[in-house]
């Protein structure tokens, strides 16, 4: 039995590597909250969620005063019965971020330390269905970016292997248009492009800009419609060809069936983070399969690489770098493809000097 012994929580922000502006928002700040589980035998998992700049301190607190506290004493390999228990203690502020942040900081410790102890790595223990994973990259198609910048860094990534990039809209149609185009012309049709809006439009708008997008052969559009508007994603895809993204603002997995259930998209890019943690992320990417739908992570590429590889129906991995701040080794890459690690655990390869230099001071907590 893999008794818990003590919980840490601590907190670490980060600066983002470029200048990150969407439809709706600037990207300014990281808060990674982390939680570090310790067994009887001295077996340590490490997990961790984001923020984009708030709501990292409360995520702590609720860390701290309720959810570790429940943990001491637990089997820390029944992670499902664990999941459901703390789900359910925290019902009243559930479904939404704050609470699926904190559940996925703890469930994806709980899994480190499950694989430590196996000495398997995640992709494995998880289900080992692919080696690598091809990758798009956003880090150049930032919405505040002029079309020449869209146009050099599409085309670096195309020389460097990556396979596809996804670019911001939400400027006035006819600029979000000359702005695609430009880089179709570039890197011509064997190259992906992607869309993504941040949630900015309404159903006509959408509408009226997916049909301007179907002749550049657009791979999605990503969160075209605020996230609980479901009919109007149903609308939305009945009127255009071009297949329509959600997921990364989604926080439970009954919204993904939803979805899914109804038509409303068909592609799914459940975040691991925000979902809750790697348990209901494994439900989510079985529950798309069992649709025929794909599986396109948002975010967290460091962790997500594993997920993708373990099961059969993802089909890209989102290149922002995230920890590199925080890691001894990046990413491996080869030829526009991502590999998972084959070291026990999740696979990332933490520097604790550099976590300690990063760490908000009077983050830090121990519950025993």
């Amino acid at each position: 039995m893999a008794t818990i012994t003590h919980v840490e929580i601590f907190m670490v922000e980060l600066q983002p590597k470029v200048k990150r502006v969407d439809a709706i928002q600037s990207f300014d700040c990281q808060e990674t909250p982390f939680v570090r589980i310790t067994d009887a035998d001295g077996v340590v998992g490490t997990g961790y969620s984001y923020t984009i700049g708030t709501g990292g301190p409360a995520i702590i607190s609720l860390l701290e005063r309720t959810l570790a506290p429940a943990l001491i004493g637990k089997d820390a390999e029944q992670i499902e019965g664990i999941w459901h228990e703390l789900s359910f203690m925290t019902h009243a502020t559930t479904v939404g971020p704050l609470t699926a942040l904190a559940l996925a900081a703890i469930d994806i410790a709980l899994w480190d330390l499950r694989c430590h102890r196996a000495r398997l790595p995640l992709h494995l223990m998880a289900g080992g269905a692919q080696e690598s994973i091809p990758l798009y990259t956003t880090e150049g198609g930032w919405l505040h970016l002029s079309p020449a910048a869209l146009v050099d860094d599409a085309a670096k990534a195309k020389a460097s292997g990556f396979q596809g990039c996804k670019i911001k809209v939400g400027r006035p149609v006819n600029e979000d248009v000359a702005r695609l185009r430009a880089v179709r012309d570039a890197v011509g049709d064997s190259f992906e492009i992607f869309t993504d809006a941040n949630q900015a439009f309404r159903v006509d708008e959408a509408i009226r800009r997916a049909r301007r997008y179907e002749e550049l052969d657009i791979g999605w559009l990503e969160e075209p419609l605020p996230a609980d508007d479901i009919s109007g994603h149903v609308r939305l895809s009945q009127h255009s060809s071009v297949p329509i993204a959600v997921g990364e603002s989604l926080y439970s997995a009954l919204h993904f069936r939803e979805y899914l259930q109804q038509g409303a998209c068909s592609v799914v890019q459940v975040d691991v983070a925000r979902i809750g943690g790697i348990t209901p992320w494994l439900k989510v990417a079985h529950l798309a399969e069992c649709f025929n739908v794909p599986v396109c992570p948002h975010f967290l590429m460091e962790l997500h690489v594993s997920l993708c590889t373990a099961v059969p129906n993802a089909r890209w991995l989102e290149y922002i770098p995230q920890l590199d701040d925080l890691t001894h080794t990046g990413l491996r890459i080869e030829n526009g493809r991502a590999f998972p690690s084959d070291q026990p655990g999740l696979g990332i390869d933490w520097s604790q000097q550099a976590i300690d230099a990063h760490c908000v001071p009077g983050s830090r907590h121990v519950i025993r």
